[in-house]
């Protein structure tokens, strides 16, 4: 009798002791897969850099002057119309898969056109992952669609991108949009 008390006793042990292992596992599995979820999610809320102007060069591509006159035909054109226009260089779209879900994410995020209007325009450019993206507020694809961006792109802005004219690309690329949105 005494050898069965002792053995149910050792059962028991092992059997809380199980269980408490069980349960810091799976505790442990849980705890881990909700840091998880929050990580992907603080990093997607995080992704973007605070906006500093019309042009946002974090890539450090132009010169002070290429930027000076960037911001100033993009400022005269939003004094003149309302419409926005930002410029953003990038090193990274990370999270991201893919840079037309970048930018358009981007332009919600800065807010980029008017409240009321959706009259925004956001060029995002990559020189290290060799990437290009337009994307417009709905009021403003009204006018600049989807066809008139990537042409614009496709013969104006990528034939100087790839003769090393990033500067000149950009701002054909712009001067070409504002002439068709005005």
């Amino acid at each position: 009798m005494h050898k069965h008390v002792v053995h149910n006793t050792k059962m028991k042990k092992i059997f809380i002791i199980s269980t408490l292992i069980l349960s810091l596992v799976s505790f442990n599995c849980s705890a881990q897969k909700n840091e998880t979820k929050t990580t992907i999610s603080e990093i997607k809320k995080g992704t973007f850099p605070k906006p500093i102007g019309y042009v946002n060069d974090f890539e450090r591509i132009f010169t002070t002057e290429q930027k000076d006159k960037l911001e100033n035909t993009i400022s005269n054109f939003e004094n003149l119309t309302t419409n926005e226009i930002v410029i953003v260089t990038i090193e990274s779209i990370y999270p991201y898969k893919n840079i037309k879900d970048y930018s358009t994410d981007l332009a919600n995020n800065w807010g980029v056109g008017k409240k009321g209007k959706d009259n925004g325009l956001v060029i995002v450019f990559s020189k290290r992952l060799r990437l290009i993206q337009i994307s417009t507020g709905n009021s403003t694809e009204k006018i600049l669609t989807d066809e008139i961006c990537k042409s614009v792109l496709d013969q104006k802005i990528i034939p100087e991108l790839k003769n090393g004219n990033i500067y000149g690309g950009i701002e054909i690329g712009l001067a070409e949009l504002i002439a068709k949105w005005k």
